[in-house]
Parts: C-alpha cells; structure tokens; sequence
C-alpha cells in the first residue's frame, strides 16, 4: 500500500513537473526495450502466407467438417459451434485472479499504456467490474458489449447466451498497437470471496469458463498479501482442469518484499495451490513486478528480469504458433464431430435393428438408451474406428440429446451421400487424417525451410545405404 500511495504522487507530481523535473521522473521508469526484443514487434510478418492458411483452414472446415456438425446437431450435445470469427480470430491471453493484483497494470506494462488516456483504471480497492477486451483497431475507440456480441465477424457473438446484465459488463477496447495485431488481452473482474456469484447479476463462472474454453495462454496473478484461497478461487481452478498447459501463474510485486520474505511467500503460495492442481508437473510460477516502474531498491533485479523475460518468451511463443494451435484445434474437434456422428449412426441403426411391426418404438429406444452397453453401442465404436476411450462423450449426455432430439429425425451415415458432394463420414475423415495435418506440415517446412532444402532431401537424388558394401 505505501508503494501504491508513493506511485500515485509520483504520477500527480509528474503532471505538474517542468521539463527538468521529467527528465529526473523519467529515469524512475523501467526500460521497456526487452519487451520489444522478446516479442519482436519491430518485425515485419508476411501476412499474405498467414492469410492463405486461413483461408484454407477455413475451406476445411465448412466443407468437411460443418456438415456433419449440421446433420447430427453436435452443437445441441456440446453447445459449441465455431464461427468465421473464431477460426479467424487472434490469440487470446487471459488474466485471472483476486482483486487488485495487478492484473490491469500488467496490461498497461505491456502496451505502454500508462500515464496516458487510454490506461485501465488502476488501484488498490476493486477497479475492475467489467470483463475488458483489449484488441487491435485502426483508431483508439470503445465497443460496448451489445455491439460486439451482435458483430457476426468477431468472435464473441455466442456471448449473447449470458444475458443483458452481462453484456452490460462486457466492454471492448480498440487501439493500433503492434503486440494487438498478433494477440488479444482479457481483463477479468477480480475474484472477491466474500461476494456471491448472484451478486454480480450473471453467472460469473459459466463466463469465466467461456474465456477458458478459448484461451491459449491464462496468466493467473497473485498479490504477495492476498494468497489466501476461498470457496470463488477454488472454483476457478476446477474449471481450469485439464489446461494446465496454458496457466502461467504469476506473483506479482514481488519487489515489496525483502529477498528472505519472498521465499516464505513463494512456498506459501505453492502450499494454498497445490490441493487445487492435481498434476505431476505443476504450472511455472513466474516471481516478478510487472508494472512501468523500477524496481525498489535492495531487491533481486537481475531475477526479476530474467523471470520477466521468461514469461515474454512464453507469450511469443503462443503467438508465433497461433497459426498451428488453430489446425490443432479444428482438428481435434473435427475428431469430436466424427465420434458424435459414429455414435448417432449407431443408434439409429440398432433402433432400427430392434424395431419390429408390432414394436413400441418409444420403449425401444427407451431400452438402448438405458443400456447403450447392452447393444455394444460405445464399445462398437472402438472396435472399428480405432478412437480412444478417452475421446468418448459421457453416455448419459445422449439420454438429454435424444429427448430433445428423436432418433427418426437421423439418418444413418451410409444414407448420408450425394453424387456430387461425397460422403460426410469420408469427407471429415479426410479432413482429420490428410488434409488438416497437411496444412500443418506446410505451415512448418515455411517456417524451417533448411529441411526442405537440397542438403536435407537430396533433391530428388536416390539416397546411398551406408550400410552396403560397395
């Protein structure tokens, strides 16, 4: 708190400082040159090749993948189905945690935004109320939540399902900025324990695990003074399960704390986190201040840095591989819609199987889909299309599918060809097995084109045995 008083005088001061005073107030800034080193945004990318890929990973998509995704109705058992917007959309980083931990500053450290117009408001009580989508745009302008959800070609139409009283606390932020042309920030209202999810006039956590859903990196941030977990975090870390792989969690202000007690908080933080995170590798935590300001004085700079740095490289990680995360990510739910489509023909085919003239068909159905194991319904499904057992659905989910949709309402794969357009079943396999790993393997010989080159292939000429005698 001292540290925020004495920032907050020193901004007051600076805006009442002659030219002299600011070249002394200046140097009390960080340098910020490593931000644009290690995310290399004085670089020129070619956006022709990026642009082409989508195109095609957009082609896939419509022509092999969506129509299966149609006849079966996969969007009634997953509620998901994905838009223009989101094939095309850039990659979202998202910020999670309790309040006033510094979430909105780091944002503003990494665009520059501070001291300026445009900075979020900042402070040591709760500031932000609103989920906040920083992106790129020609001009600097506000979109509130109403337009952006309307907007068809953004990726944030489905948000509509969450109400008015969300949309209302939904707000976009537009700027030209050269880290927003490759990626899209998420600023997200601190969690407060001591406030009911009512409270807030919309489901809080049904949100949050929208954004988790379609987040490639998740940068969770901690307060050196607020480690202490209750009922609303842990309830973020169960949503967070099973994408480890994207969380970075951060401690932030580290430089508040002498060396000796920032150890004793590191391993508290470690022993409130570690019930929550049932992995054998857990998140990095990355111990650093991300805010525009030196660091305080008789504390561990050169750490700070690096782990700084460390974390940058991650987030350009992500967004150097925005292009193959995306394959991926079609792919695999093309690989969903397959096995949604399998399974579907499986039970009109049995249905059918089972029915007679003198059948009820209401009781029929009503049989299998009590014991889909009785029929072989799931286990069929391994047996012939080598799919994991770990990429099936939840069975009981067909017995809401089904009671919303009828099993006549479906015809069987094999049904479901035409002359001029193919099979569904073929077309989607193609997509997943062929055409998706294509793009990727086309994307990743432009990135790496020493091993397209003649020393690597011989150029067509026929390789020697080593081990034959001549």
């Amino acid at each position: 708190m001292k540290g925020l008083v004495s920032v907050c005088c020193f901004v007051s001061v600076l805006a009442l400082a002659t030219p002299e005073e600011e070249e002394v107030l200046d140097s009390i800034l960080r340098d910020r040159s490593h931000i644009e080193e290690t995310l290399r945004l004085a670089a020129e990318e070619s956006s022709g090749d990026y642009a082409a890929a989508l195109l095609r990973l957009r082609k896939i998509y419509h022509n092999s993948i969506r129509p299966m995704e149609h006849a079966y109705k996969y969007n009634e058992l997953r509620q998901h189905e994905i838009s223009d917007g989101e094939i095309t959309s850039k990659p979202m980083v998202l910020f999670l945690g309790p309040w006033s931990v510094g979430k909105s500053s780091m944002i503003n450290y990494l665009l520059g935004l501070q001291d300026t117009p445009y900075q979020l408001y900042t402070g040591a009580e709760p500031t932000t109320s609103e989920f906040t989508v920083i992106m790129h745009g020609e001009k600097i302008r506000s979109v509130e939540g109403i337009v952006m959800a309307a907007d068809s070609s953004r990726s944030f139409s489905p948000l509509e399902k969450f109400g008015q009283n969300f949309l209302e606390k939904l707000i976009g932020i537009e700027m030209p900025h050269k880290l927003l042309e490759r990626v899209t920030f998420v600023d997200t209202p601190g969690i407060i324990e001591n406030r009911k999810q009512q409270e807030r006039g919309y489901p809080f956590n049904d949100v949050c695990q929208w954004f988790i859903d379609r987040a490639d990196l998740i940068f969770v941030v901690f307060d050196p003074t607020k480690l202490d977990v209750g009922l609303e975090l842990e309830m973020l870390f169960r949503q967070l399960k099973g994408r480890e792989s994207q969380i970075r969690i951060i401690l932030n202000k580290a430089d508040s704390l002498a060396t000796q007690d920032l150890m004793r908080v590191y391993g508290a933080l470690f022993w409130s986190l570690a019930p929550l995170i049932n992995v054998t590798e857990p998140p990095r935590v990355y111990v650093s201040s991300f805010w525009p300001y030196d660091y305080a004085p008789n504390t561990s700079r050169e750490l700070f840095k690096r782990e700084e740095v460390s974390l940058l490289e991650d987030l350009n990680q992500v967004i150097e591989n925005r292009l193959e995360n995306k394959i991926a990510f079609i792919r695999q739910h093309g690989i969903r819609v397959r096995i949604h489509g399998l399974l579907v023909d499986r039970y009109v085919q049995t249905f059918k199987e089972k029915m007679s003239f003198f059948s009820d068909p209401e009781l029929v159905f009503k049989e299998i889909i009590d014991d889909p194991d009785k029929f072989y319904i799931f286990k069929s499904i391994l047996a012939k299309t080598n799919v994991s057992k770990f990429d099936l659905p939840n069975r009981d989910a067909y017995r809401d599918f089904f009671g919303i949709n009828p099993v006549t309402s479906f015809k069987q794969l094999s049904a479901q060809c035409s002359y001029m357009g193919g099979c569904l079943l073929d077309k989607i396999e193609k997509a997943i097995t062929e055409d998706l790993p294509g793009l990727l393997s086309s994307i990743n010989s432009s990135k790496n084109p020493i091993l397209s080159s003649c020393e690597a292939t011989g150029c067509g000429e026929k390789p020697k045995n080593r081990y034959r005698r001549n």
